[in-house]
């Protein structure tokens, strides 16, 4: 039995996916979050929002991660 070494024609560091992955799923939260807020009232409302503003700041900041990663010049 031959054995053929793994091959991935697209290949990127750790870390590079693990910000990627990190966009990706504050960007769902965000989304998630705005969602919810639409079917809250009154505190709850106000709780999901304000952790909606919290996710938007995380999209935010690993997007800036990834422009210095690989600025698009």
């Amino acid at each position: 039995m031959h054995v053929y070494p793994s091959f991935q024609c697209f290949t990127q560091p750790p870390h590079r996916t693990l910000v990627l992955n990190s966009y990706e799923t504050f960007s769902s939260v965000r989304t998630l979050l705005l969602n919810l807020s639409n079917d809250l009232t009154g505190e709850h409302r106000d709780v999901a929002l304000a952790i909606h503003q919290l996710s938007e700041l995380g999209v935010m900041l690993v997007s800036q991660m990834m422009d210095r990663e690989a600025p698009l010049t």
